[in-house]
């Protein structure tokens, strides 16, 4: 009964972290004040595709670019996701507007600049800019579940477009319309209008930025000859003669030899928005009722563990006991059966007990790596304006906690009477993260040869480098030094010299069936909360609901530990004693539901056309498969080692 109450327990805090989370964040930089024409200039970041997945730097495209260009000092985190923010030819004089701005002027489009823009519009790529640390967006108008209209934001603007003229009057063809006189054209957004939201502060006569909203067009400029690069005056865009650009203008087309001119508007919208709530519509959610949904669906599985577990616990395990604990005579004892039966094996060491060990370390270094990053998650300081700050902490984080790998591992090896801890200990610190390094190298060698800003630079290479042979694997070696040194329990019973024969099992008892049917209620507890992660990482989204993926984690773990003790439990029921590497797959095995979902999540949700990019997304999605299968075996099989020395050291035994 005291489990039922802790779960609640757990399920109400969490609960208050979700509304909190959801609510507050620590925007991670200090408010920048601006007086009236105040110069402010934007950042490029980088060009981005949900089709490719293939970001690249804004100037690898013939766009404007600045005399000197200057890259902004990056985090790990950026790095990592291939920020590239560099300085550009934008610039805005707070709270004045200005129409028709020329940035500059391409004379003639070469074949290749001509193939590089049209190949980048048809892969859908979208402009990523930056001002005062908020990121550009276009402004999309949405019917929440209650019918209510609300604005929410699109990350970035299209480079371009692809659209059906006919040949004759050149006019639009609907996309849906098949027509003998079509042809397939694509044109470039040469200009943009940005709308600059501000909240001024009336004592000091100060603004703070509160939104970046862009607003792309194509035009086709004219202007009046000689061209003055100084003062050029346009035909198609000029506020003097109340001229401006409307998506009726002839648009510019992608094609060699054309001549492009690149302008802007700058519009200031006085605003309401504080600037700590600023980052609100970027944040919105649309959908958080299927966010609740996804946490009444894993409490309902965890309430039916539970129920199950407490009937073992309650009813079952304590008659087995009362009943043991009661057998006096030796006729008595030799007509017991059940789980009593196999004391003298339960604790012998399993085959490959050090590969078990590492296993289960380092599922417990990647659990607290990632409650430890919730944590921070939930308190604010990983919020989306600290650019790169999740990841950054994320892998910061796993290279500290392989000090709890090593203890584990360490402690456990000790336990199973295992004499190499030193071997024991290398392979903590090295196999699984160099399955990693070996997959992570891949993927970096085959985005470099894209030439994309996705591929690791050699000096981060280098420091990742350095964090796992420098840092990590040292602290692996600490911890498991003082794991090994320190007193393990001692077993409940003896373990006899010759193992017990297994008597012969039902059909669903089976290995195949029972890790089969374990991983299933797990899967199920975090599949819909699972999709929104995918959204996120695979549609550039973002993702701030860490009050509610605490709640999915925190019944992910106690799903895990009671799926595992239940079965395990009617192993033991069963008289078969090798119960310690079944505990670890039947948790575990939800990384192969994980892993399943994620291919039906690329199949029916992205629309990825490069070869490379379907090997990103299967190679990451390994790593994640690989990650959350130690994570999950290794809580399994702690609850289960936990119940076996808790049951047999309640019974009497000779």
């Amino acid at each position: 009964m005291r489990s039922h109450f802790t779960c609640v327990l757990v399920a109400l805090v969490a609960l208050a972290l979700c509304a909190v989370g959801d609510a507050f964040y620590l925007p991670g930089v200090a408010p920048q004040d601006y007086q009236r024409d105040d110069i402010v200039t934007m950042k490029v970041a980088k060009l981005d595709s949900t089709r490719t997945q293939l970001p690249f730097e804004f100037y690898s495209l013939p766009f404007c670019r600045p005399p000197t260009v200057k890259h902004a000092v990056e985090n790990l985190g950026e790095v990592l996701r291939g920020d590239r923010i560099e300085n550009s030819l934008y610039t805005l004089e707070m709270r004045f507007d200005e129409q028709c701005k020329v940035v500059c002027k391409l004379d003639s489009l070469s074949q290749d600049e001509s193939t590089q823009f049209a190949e980048k519009i048809k892969d859908e790529y979208r402009v990523m800019m930056i001002l005062d640390n908020l990121p550009v967006a276009m402004v999309r108008m949405l019917q929440n579940e209650d019918g209510e209209t609300i604005k929410t934001y699109e990350r970035g603007f299209p480079v371009g477009f692809v659209a059906k003229i006919n040949k004759d009057d050149n006019t639009w063809i609907p996309p849906d319309v098949d027509d003998a006189n079509a042809e397939t054209k694509t044109f470039l957004n040469n200009h943009v209008r940005f709308t600059i939201l501000y909240h001024k502060d009336v004592e000091y006569e100060t603004s703070r930025i509160v939104g970046f909203e862009a607003e792309p067009f194509s035009v086709k400029h004219t202007y009046e000859k000689p061209y003055s690069s100084s003062k050029p005056v346009l035909e198609t865009c000029n506020p003097g003669r109340m001229k401006y650009v409307t998506y009726d203008d002839p648009p510019q087309e992608v094609r060699a030899g054309e001549e492009i001119i690149f302008t802007y508007d700058v519009l200031f919208t006085p605003s309401d928005i504080k600037w700590a709530s600023r980052w609100d519509t970027y944040l919105l959610m649309t959908d958080t009722q299927i966010h609740w949904f996804s946490i009444v669906n894993s409490m309902m599985i965890v309430l039916f563990l539970s129920g199950m577990v407490g009937l073992i616990m309650l009813r079952t395990l304590r008659r087995d006991i009362t009943k043991y604990n009661s057998l006096e005579t030796p006729e008595e004892q030799a007509e017991e059966a059940g789980w009593k039966l196999v004391h003298g094996d339960v604790f012998r060491p399993p085959t490959n007990a050090g590969v078990l060990c590492v296993l289960v370390g380092t599922g417990a270094q990647v659990g607290c790596m990632f409650t430890i990053t919730l944590i921070f998650a939930l308190a604010g300081f990983l919020s989306p304006a600290n650019r790169g700050g999740l990841m950054t902490a994320s892998v910061i984080l796993y290279v500290a906690m392989g000090f709890v790998n090593g203890y584990v591992s360490g402690r456990l090896y000790k336990q199973v009477k295992g004499t190499d801890w030193r071997w024991n200990t290398l392979c903590a610190a090295f196999a699984f993260p160099s399955v990693i390094f070996v997959v992570f190298a891949a993927l970096n060698t085959m985005i470099w040869g894209q030439r994309s800003s996705g591929a690791v630079p050699f000096g981060t290479f280098f420091l990742l480098i350095f964090l796992w042979f420098g840092v990590s694997a040292p602290l692996v070696f600490l911890g498991s030094y003082l794991g090994t040194k320190a007193p393990v329990s001692e077993d409940p019973v003896r373990t006899n010299k010759i193992p017990r024969q297994v008597p012969k099992q039902v059909w669903y008892m089976a290995n195949f069936w029972q890790i089969a049917v374990g991983g299933v209620l797990p899967f199920g507890a975090i599949f819909i909360e699972l999709f929104f992660i995918l959204t996120s990482l695979w549609l550039h989204q973002f993702y701030y609901i860490f009050g509610c993926l605490g709640i999915v984690f925190t019944i992910l773990c106690i799903t895990c530990a009671e799926i595992s003790v239940m079965l395990t439990y009617f192993q033991l029921v069963a008289e078969d004693h090798r119960w310690w590497w079944r505990s670890f797959f039947t948790s575990g095995s939800s990384a192969l539901y994980l892993f399943a979902y994620g291919c039906h999540y690329f199949s029916t949700k992205l629309e990825v056309t490069n070869k490379i990019s379907t090997a990103m997304f299967f190679g990451y999605l390994t790593i994640g498969s690989s990650l959350f299968f130690t994570l999950t075996g290794a809580v399994g099989f702690i609850a289960s080692f936990a119940f076996v020395r808790i049951i047999y050291g309640s019974v009497k035994l000779d």
